[in-house]
């Protein structure tokens, strides 16, 4: 049995506090009949009232608040086990992350261009896993190859220009670091989508390219940007302060470069995609997974568990109507069964 919402069972610490209201109650009523009179008189003088019946309700009460935090709790119980094989690739993203990336010549800005993309990829995927690379002047491992889906689209959306210290485009770092990421001696096909505008500053990108190839990875490359460029926008809450200048106090242009992503591609023999048109990424992403071979990677017992919060729902109400309907004078069943010696 899994328990759903732990933090409610806290509630439980309320039960016995019922319990001492209702007995300190108790022994106020009877201090003040001892005031009135003789107890056995003042008995006598309201001989409906049961002590039982109060009882009966509190104990009812109890119960009912008992499975209200049940359910709240929502246990769930598994109701059978079977083997998952699951069969697909490992895939690792590499997003630059620098500066330039939030030009604006898509939109909203090539970062975000970006994270829009990797994210309706991982949504067309299958069991695959995956893994998270950013990259700007030097690269920094995001999220290791995971197939949580969900945790690895909370670490996209939180990337942005200001997580790698290093500003410049280096592609070759990015890819080294995702050669990292897969295990050599496995067999699963490896894919690295690097997605940048292309503008490296370094000039080793082939290199890397080639040491991928030779590690059995592939590559696919997909740019962001124009040919023609856009200046870099400085913002503060959103608002333009300026532009980005070089040395020279010169507001920089920058552009998009195609041919050292076609040439990274090449070398693995991989492929590279236009992403500014994200439909046809998505399409070329698909027709590009359907061709790579799938391996079993992972064969693990899953646990199908259900909700049982309903049924301690519906009797915790099945109490709560039964004890409006309680009253605490004595009925003639009770009085007969004498449970409290209450005949005398």
């Amino acid at each position: 049995m899994e328990l759903d919402e732990k933090k409610y069972l806290y509630l439980l610490f309320i039960l016995p506090l019922i319990v001492l209201v209702f007995l300190a109650n108790l022994y106020w009523k009877r201090k003040k009949k001892r005031e009135f009179g003789d107890l056995e008189m003042v008995k006598k003088l309201s001989p409906e009232s049961s002590v039982f019946k109060p009882v009966l309700k509190l104990v009812v009460f109890v119960v009912a608040l008992l499975a209200l935090i049940i359910a709240l709790v929502n246990p769930k119980i598994g109701t059978k086990m079977e083997t998952v094989k699951r069969e697909g690739i490992d895939i690792v993203f590499a997003m630059d992350v620098s500066k330039s990336m939030l030009a604006e010549d898509v939109a909203p800005n090539r970062l975000d261009k970006s994270k829009q993309i990797v994210s309706q990829i991982i949504n067309q995927l299958g069991s695959d896993r995956i893994g998270i690379v950013a990259y700007a002047g030097s690269a920094f491992p995001v999220l290791p190859i995971t197939s949580d889906y969900s945790v690895a689209k909370m670490f996209l959306q939180s990337m942005n220009t200001e997580m790698v210290s290093s500003q410049g485009t280096s592609l070759d770092d990015a890819i080294r670091l995702a050669i990292t990421y897969f295990d050599e001696k496995s067999k699963t096909s490896k894919l690295l989508v690097l997605i940048s505008d292309g503008e490296d500053h370094s000039d080793d990108a082939q290199a890397a390219a080639e040491e991928a190839n030779k590690a059995g990875l592939k590559i696919i490359t997909i740019s962001i940007g124009t040919e023609k460029g856009a200046t870099i926008p400085l913002k503060s809450n959103g608002v333009v302060q300026g532009f980005q200048k070089d040395n020279n106090n010169e507001v920089v242009i920058t552009k998009m470069n195609r041919a050292s992503l076609e040439a990274i591609a090449k070398a693995t023999k991989g492929g590279y995609v236009n992403g500014n048109n994200t439909k046809e990424v998505l399409e070329y992403i698909k027709a590009t997974l359907d061709k790579i071979q799938k391996t079993e990677f992972e064969a693990t017992e899953m646990a199908d568990f259900q909700s049982q919060f309903q049924w301690f729902l519906g009797f915790a109400f099945l109490l709560l109507f039964a004890d409006v309907f309680l009253l605490e004078r004595k009925t003639k069943w009770v009085k007969k069964l004498d449970l409290f010696n209450e005949n005398k």
